[in-house]
Parts: C-alpha cells; structure tokens; sequence
C-alpha cells in the first residue's frame, strides 16, 4: 500500500501526459479549416438570375408542385419557401423567376466561373461579392457537355482564388465546398473525395469527382478547395431522392473547368476530340467471349460512318485496352481522354481483336454538335420466316428494306420478331432487335444466324451485337445445353 502511494503522484502524471498526447494526436489527425475559410471566402461570390419561368414555382430553380390547398404540405412550402419565388420572397414580376447559385473569381479584372445551368435562360445576372457589393455580370460562354459558364464584372482588384489541379487528387483526400445552399451565403462545408472519374449518365466527357461534402441547390458551380487552399473541382451535380444532400456529390474537376474557360475566351466556343465510336463495358460474362482474362477495356459496340475511327480501321468487336500510352480500365475512362485530345492530333490505340493485339493510329476529329440517337423502330408487321423458336429462344426474320433504311443497316443482319423465356431472353435481348454479329461472327442473313447456331457447343458463353434503335451493344448469352 505505501508503494502504491508513492508511486500515485508517478502514475497521475503518466496518464496525464497520454491523455495529453491522445488529444493532441487527434488534433493532428484532423484537418483545420478556419484559416482556409477565411483566405477563400471573399472569392466565392453569389449568383442569382431572373428569368422566364411560365408561372411555375421555384426555389433554387427546383420547381414547387402545385398541391390542393388543404393539402398538409402547403403550409410547409409556405413556411420554408415563401408562396412565390426561389428566394421565398414574391418576385416583382409574375413572369420573372429567380435562380440562386454560387461562383468564384479567377481573374481580378472580374472573370467569375460558375454552372452553366445557373445562368442558363437568365435575362439578368447578379453577382454578389463577400464584402455585399452586387455587380450586374455578362456571360461570356457557356458549355452544356461540361455545365461550365464565363461570366464578366465590371471590377478591378478582385480577390481571385488560386487555381490547382484535380490531376493527383487521392480518394479519402479531405476538401472543403463554400457556397450558398438554400441562399445562405458562403457556407462553408467539408467531407472527403469519395472517387474520381465518375462517368454521369448526362455527360460521358466529364470525369467527376464524388465527394461526400454536403451541397445543396444553391452550392452549384461554387469552388471545391484542397487543404492547401487550391480550387480542384466546381461543384455541379448530386444524386439525390428528396431534392437535399444525400451524401453523394460530384464537381468538375477544375482542370477540365479551365480548359473550357479559356476556350471560351480565345475562340467563344469549346471544342473535343471525336472519335466516332459507340462503346460498352466489357462484363464479366463477355470477357471471356473475346479473349480476356477479367472485365477491363472498352467494347466497341459500333464504329459510325466517316469517322476517324473508321478511317483508322476500328472495327466493332474490338476491345479498346489503352490511349495514348493511358490505360482504358472501363468504357468510362475513354471518352475523357479522346475529348482532351487536341482536334487534329493523331492518337495512339492498342485494342485487342480476335484474341490478338493491333495497334492503330487515328486522327482526332471534332465531336459533332447533335450526336443524340434517332428513334427506335418498331419492328411491326413483318410475317415471321419459320414459326419454330432457335435454341436460343427466339424467332428471327429478315430485314425489310424499308426497316434497312431506317435503321440504316445497308447489308446483313436478322431481326428478332419474338422471344420466349430462354437464354436470348434472360441476356436482355427483346424483340425488334437486330442480330449484328453472333460469337464475333457478322451475320448475313437469317440463314448465317442458324448455321453458326447449329455449330454452337452448348454451355459455351458467346457474344450477340444487336442493334436496337440507333444504338448498338453486345451481350452475352448462354448456349443451352440439351
């Protein structure tokens, strides 16, 4: 008992000196942002537009639903976002709208960067500083592909952010958003990078950056900062189910932003680089099929007519494994590397045909304005050839040749006319499909299709190219056994 008193006073002071040390272990662990909030705030500004908005109700450019009057919702729209207007306040006009969002200055000669959705109709645009100046802004451009707009103050020595670079940015690297969700001007948020390279179904030549900072409507185009205080993305987009953060947030990374920027500023537009392929995933179950060990690369599901891929010889059923020297790990990867691509420069493709190797080289083209897909066919009408179903489920006829000249198929091919429950069906394959290739062999006519059936070993995985629509995609199907 006397040593242990003695020996108390001793043991306070080392749990005292851990407890210490625990404190400020973590301390260190965690990043500190005030500094940067408050060097990077006054480059953030606040953008509101009006705009035509056909009498429908908004707020942060989210319309409100018209709801019955007694309807229990009313008096929360009522309570939260005013009767009329995207700021909760009654618009001067009944015909004007208001849209709140968030930019940053890039030059002190007052070039602001921001969403191009964010002053998209706009009639007026208002930019306000930190320091309440407002500021009545031109655009200078816009680009829809990437949702990146240029607008102009008239104002000199204007606190600018500083520019870096998304390029070396690693997942669970912590980032900083300030910007003005819901109105509230210059909030500031934090979380961490989520992933990068993320391929959005609204834009393909994108490569985002998912974090899981909290923004709102209002956060968008708004700086996304590094803890150096560098601006590496432009906050745009969220996936969300109730129209507020989920967790799951994307930004432009800045170097894609910038590009845009200046092309804006020394041509008024922005061009990309243009391959003229329409490209798939290789799967897990079609990997096999063209000789790879595992799912990577991009399948080539069409080559499209007086292209530079077509000049250059690509041909559907390749598999594009690297650009330029860069790894296409998933068809995702691709599209941002050909848009980069200057227009006019040459480009170095390594794609796997046939289980062998080919090099190629194509010149880069300029992706065209309109590249959206025609409407789908409906494949009606035609009297079936056999009225028997093939091994895979399915009952195919030949082309008619005025379905040729709207599905722009010249030669080849087979429609499928119907699909029973079976392998066909349980691949995704639907009736008014147009049978391309079979196991990589182009299909002639309906008789081709049933001779390379027959020849099929059951159990064996093969790959199908239809064409559904304008669109063409592979899947794999599953020879049955007997």
């Amino acid at each position: 008992m006397r040593l242990f008193a003695s020996l108390r006073p001793v043991l306070g002071a080392v749990l005292a000196t851990a407890l210490v040390a625990q404190v400020q272990a973590t301390n260190r662990a965690l990043p500190e942002f005030t500094a940067l909030v408050a060097q990077n705030g006054p480059t953030v500004v606040n953008i509101s537009t009006k705009q035509s908005q056909n009498l429908t109700r908004s707020f942060q450019g989210y319309p409100i639903p018209d709801l019955p009057e007694d309807s229990p919702l009313q008096d929360f729209f009522r309570h939260f976002f005013g009767d009329q207007g995207d700021s909760g306040e009654a618009p001067e006009d009944d015909e004007q709208g208001r849209s709140l969002g968030s930019g940053f200055i890039v030059s002190a000669d007052g070039y602001v960067l921001t969403n191009a959705h964010v002053v998209e109709g706009a009639e007026e645009i208002i930019v306000r500083t930190s320091d309440r100046r407002e500021f009545v802004a031109t655009p200078v451009g816009a680009d829809k592909r990437s949702d990146i707009a240029l607008l102009k103050v008239d104002a000199t020595d204007l606190p600018t952010a500083r520019i870096g670079s998304a390029k070396d940015l690693l997942v669970g690297e912590w980032v900083l958003a300030i910007g003005s969700p819901f109105g509230f001007e210059h909030s500031a948020t934090a979380g961490i990078v989520s992933a990068k390279g993320r391929n959005l179904p609204s834009e393909n030549y994108v490569p985002f950056i998912q974090t899981d900072v909290a923004i709102n409507p209002g956060n968008s185009g708004g700086p996304l900062f590094n803890l150096d205080g560098e601006v590496i993305g432009v906050n745009s987009q969220i996936y969300s189910r109730t129209g507020g953060f989920m967790g799951l947030s994307f930004a432009i990374p800045i170097d894609v932003a910038m590009d845009v920027v200046e092309q804006i500023k020394t041509k008024g537009r922005v061009s990309r680089g243009w391959l003229g392929v329409l490209i798939q995933d290789v799967t897990r179950d079609l990997a096999p099929t063209f000789g790879l060990s595992q799912p990577r690369g991009a399948l080539v599901a069409q080559v499209l007519p007086d292209s530079p891929a077509a000049t250059a010889g690509v041909n559907v059923g390749d598999v594009i494994l690297s650009y330029n020297g860069k790894d296409v790990p998933t068809s995702s990867a691709l599209p941002p590397l050909v848009g980069t691509t200057p227009v006019g420069e040459s480009a170095h493709l390594d794609v796997l045909r046939q289980g062998a190797m080919v090099a190629l080289e194509v010149k880069i083209a300029e992706l065209p304005e309109d590249d959206g897909a025609a409407d789908d066919p409906d494949g009606k009408g035609a009297e079936p050839a056999a009225s028997d179903f093939n091994r895979l489920g399915m009952v195919v006829i030949e082309l008619r040749p005025e379905q040729r000249e709207q599905l722009g198929i010249a030669q080849g091919g087979a429609l499928v006319e119907r699909v029973k429950e079976g392998p066909a069906a349980q691949a995704g394959l639907i009736a008014g499909d147009v049978i391309l290739m079979l196991d990589n062999q182009t299909i002639d006519d309906v008789a081709g299709l049933n001779r390379i059936l027959e020849s099929l070993e059951p159990g064996r995985s093969i790959s199908v190219l239809i064409q559904r629509g304008e669109g063409r995609m592979f899947y794999a199907v599953r020879v049955p056994k007997p």
